[in-house]
């Protein structure tokens, strides 16, 4: 199966267009469910492009009782879609533009499991910056998908119960939430490409570990990425500019090894920021 790789920075969404699919997509993508009644009928959404019925995108929903409404394979179609349990993309074709769409959608700060459905040969190059919460093939049976369903309803609704601030990053200044893709610097919101908010949050994530630009590439990019360690050089000036002259030394360099997140500010930059990338 051919695979026609997309340029590996994400789009930048428009923040207009951001706040409103943010602001929908809080309100829109679950029911409400408790982690008890996941044995009852699921209302779930399938974006796809294809003309064919569900049954025909993934066969074992014909054996299963739940409510399937089929939108088409855009992150707009969120905007006017009704209250669901999940969302299914149909993964099956294209699969340059279904990762663009399931980042988009990720980016939302939806609140309810992101299934991606693909085929064998799509399973291959499925990677986790995709931003779907899980991957099924076509060829799974109803027991399989019933389990996955039910997993994933039942983690989502146990972390919107639980602790929110478990999935926010804060030092120096600096709030990086991973659940709704938004990094603040001192409550001023940083405008960021997909991989400069992976690369910062990752960073913030190992206040002081110092990491080689190999490591970042394989952490962040994945090992599947073919760039060369410029690529985290180019990332890292960016974030820096982004952050602006006050706060750049929160990502310092260490000389001949790599990059770490300085955790505060007041710490002695000497083996750190003086070499920028």
């Amino acid at each position: 199966m051919k695979y026609c790789r997309a340029c590996n920075e994400a789009t930048v969404i428009h923040h207009g267009l951001f706040a409103y699919l943010h602001t929908v997509a809080q309100g829109l993508p679950r029911t409400n469910r408790s982690t008890e009644d996941l044995s009852i009928m699921s209302h779930l959404l399938l974006l796809t492009k294809s003309t064919q019925s569900s049954v025909e995108v993934l066969p074992a929903l014909a054996l299963l009782p739940h409510h399937v409404k089929i939108l088409p394979a855009e992150a707009s179609a969120l905007l006017d879609a009704p209250p669901c349990d999940a969302v299914l993309v149909d993964g099956r074709h294209d699969l340059a533009q279904v990762r663009s769409l399931t980042r988009v959608i990720r980016t939302t700060g939806i609140e309810c499991p992101l299934i991606l459905i693909l085929t064998e040969g799509g399973l291959a190059v499925a990677a986790s910056d995709w931003g779907m919460d899980d991957v099924i093939l076509t060829t799974a049976g109803p027991a399989e998908l019933e389990a996955r369903l039910r997993l994933g309803i039942g983690r989502i609704a146990a972390s919107l119960n639980g602790d929110t601030e478990s999935n926010v990053i804060s030092s120096s200044g600096l709030m990086v939430d991973d659940t709704t893709y938004t990094a603040k610097l001192e409550n001023r919101t940083l405008d960021l490409t997909f991989k400069e908010f992976e690369l910062l949050k990752f960073l913030a994530q190992h206040p002081g570990r110092v990491f080689t630009r190999q490591q970042l590439l394989q952490e962040v990019w994945g090992y599947d990425y073919f760039g060369g360690t410029r690529t985290v050089d180019v990332h890292v000036r960016r974030l820096r500019a982004k952050l602006g002259t006050d706060n750049e030394t929160l990502i310092g360099t260490v000389r001949n090894v790599g990059y770490r997140f300085v955790a505060t500010k007041s710490e002695p930059a000497r083996d750190t920021a003086d070499v920028k990338a």
